[in-house]
């Protein structure tokens, strides 16, 4: 029906679909349906995936490489599906982060999503940002990239990039206690550091929004453009697509902590879809915590 509020599908926070699960997730479009797991009390319900349901697909990943070569997003928007992505791409290190690809071939992928579906439906995320010690006791960060990024994507016509500070869970620490050890910058420093991230971006045309970051965005001075994000907004969706989708606050993301994002149904699953990036961060469940606990 015409002027009707559709769904937005979140694919997904939970794990990288697009390069890992692609053809599993288009046989439940070609099905109508998809079973998802409720991540908490573990229900199952059935979410219809239809074209004349969803108005958007907002896909996150840090290789959209497959997504890419199997021109699954072609296919998509033939079905009648509008699509959003929200492409994480950070600083190469083989320490955090060990099964992404080089960083050139990540950029080259930016610039194809860009050419092929359009800057305005492309959000990149630099994320999060990290710093550690090293067995050799010096602090390290994963900025060392940024500027080269940042100029990729302002090439690309991409106008947000959205950033935040990594948290701290003590799955983490399990994962790492033999390798690293994540610290947190000061609040002085974290400041300094998103100051010097906008003025790596402001020339670009590039504005920074933080994710959940709303103790360190009140720090901020007031002349700064720095704001709070949303990785997936509804207005933005209806600015770049049209028609008509919630603007409702998502309930199941961190408001309090500075969350922007709208509501929408995500499709992923941590026990049916481990991550193979296995990046030392994760705050999901990535394969190598799988392993280990077999």
């Amino acid at each position: 029906m015409k002027g009707e509020t559709k769904q937005v599908l979140s694919v997904s926070r939970r794990t990288d679909i697009p390069a890992f699960y692609m053809a599993w997730f288009m046989d439940q479009v070609a099905r109508g349906v998809i079973d998802v797991i409720n991540p908490f009390n573990r229900r199952v319900k059935q979410v219809a995936v239809s074209p004349d349901r969803v108005h958007t697909m907002v896909f996150w990943s840090k290789n959209f490489g497959p997504y890419l070569a199997g021109r699954y997003g072609e296919r998509l928007q033939a079905m009648g599906y509008h699509l959003f992505f929200n492409f994480t791409v950070n600083s190469r290190s083989p320490i955090l982060e060990p099964g992404v690809p080089a960083l050139d071939e990540r950029l080259g992928q930016l610039r194809q999503l860009c050419h092929r579906f359009g800057s305005a439906s492309v959000q990149w995320r630099f994320d999060p940002i990290c710093h550690f010690t090293t067995q050799a006791g010096a602090i390290e960060n994963n900025l060392d990239d940024f500027e080269t990024i940042a100029a990729a994507a302002g090439e690309c016509g991409i106008g947000t990039c959205t950033t935040s500070f990594m948290d701290h869970y003590r799955k983490i620490e399990r994962r790492t206690r033999d390798r690293l050890r994540f610290v947190e910058p000061s609040p002085t420093e974290q400041v300094n550091i998103l100051l010097n991230m906008e003025k790596v971006l402001s020339p670009l045309g590039i504005g920074l929004a933080l994710c959940c970051e709303n103790k360190v965005l009140a720090r901020l001075p007031a002349e700064s453009t720095i704001n709070a994000g949303a990785c997936i907004s509804g207005r933005r969706i209806m600015a770049v697509h049209g028609g008509k989708v919630s603007q409702r606050h998502d309930s199941g993301q961190r408001k309090t902590s500075g969350c922007g994002c709208s509501v929408s149904v995500d499709v992923g699953s941590y026990s049916l879809h481990p991550c193979h990036h296995n990046c030392l961060f994760c705050y999901a469940n990535p394969s190598c915590d799988r392993r280990c606990h077999q």
